[in-house]
């Protein structure tokens, strides 16, 4: 994920590093440069599968305010077309925030009202919007993010399955056999509830790939069982450095190998 490369340099500097790391594509945010990404990934010999929306937490679909949500509408859009340009097959998608301003109710209408009006730029750019699971107060268990994507009755809305962002409250391997078709992409994430625990519960992202929780081969079994065999894209922390790339490849590697 091109927002975990924590080094400064050009986008074809990190971009030759990903791939001398040892991954075959990298996943871009929206409204970058579209010329110089394109000419980046060629040059490095990387493929783009995934573009990830940059101000859908500034501007989130939920929102109270109708200005902030067409602003978080457009912001959709064109990260579909970003992803159209650069060949990517989906975009990651943060549906919206519940929080005391805003009721899980309203935010089911608003998020699904707003992703309803991309839903034919989708379709007609042949790219799926996929909704990510994150720390949002919003789709807390995947018999609800199922329904959330099944009531959009089209192709074009799935699932972006985050492993790491589960384990808090819930065992990735279940949301994997309820989400099933639906997961377009997938996030390969660690976390640890023995150190959230001690030190609070973001602390449990603090730890290297395979050091957390994570039952890795229970996770691939889920995988195969419900018949993915799409891309694993790395959110993890450590690619400050190209030794770190290298150690997040290899460490993702052992992890596939499971």
């Amino acid at each position: 994920m091109w927002g975990t490369v924590g080094f400064k340099g050009s986008i074809i500097e990190k971009m030759k590093a990903i791939k001398e790391a040892g991954f075959a594509g990298v996943e871009m945010m929206s409204h970058m440069n579209a010329d110089e990404v394109l000419k980046a990934r060629d040059e490095a010999g990387l493929e783009i599968p995934s573009v990830c929306g940059a101000q859908h937490w500034a501007k989130p679909l939920t929102d109270p305010d109708p200005k902030i949500r067409a602003e978080g509408l457009a912001a959709l859009k064109q990260c579909l077309r970003d992803a159209k340009r650069y060949g990517a097959t989906s975009v990651l998608l943060v549906p919206g925030v519940v929080n005391k301003e805003v009721s899980y109710a309203d935010a089911w209408q608003r998020a699904q009202a707003e992703i309803r009006k991309a839903v034919p730029l989708a379709e007609e750019l042949g790219v799926k919007i996929a909704i990510e699971n994150v720390w949002n107060n919003f789709l807390l268990s995947p018999l609800e993010a199922a329904r959330f994507v099944d009531e959009f009755k089209s192709p074009a809305v799935g699932w972006h399955f985050d492993v790491g962002n589960v384990i808090n409250t819930g065992w990735p391997e279940q949301w994997i056999r309820v989400l099933g078709k639906r997961i377009q992409k997938l996030h390969i994430k660690e976390f640890s509830r023995t150190k959230a625990d001690k030190e609070g519960k973001w602390a449990g992202f603090n730890v290297p790939l395979l050091e957390g929780e994570n039952n890795w081969p229970t996770v691939l079994r889920a995988l195969d069982d419900v018949g993915y065999h799409g891309w694993a894209i790395t959110e993890q922390g450590g690619g400050g450095t190209l030794d770190g790339l290298k150690d997040l490849a290899t460490r993702l590697g052992k992890i596939l190998a499971a």
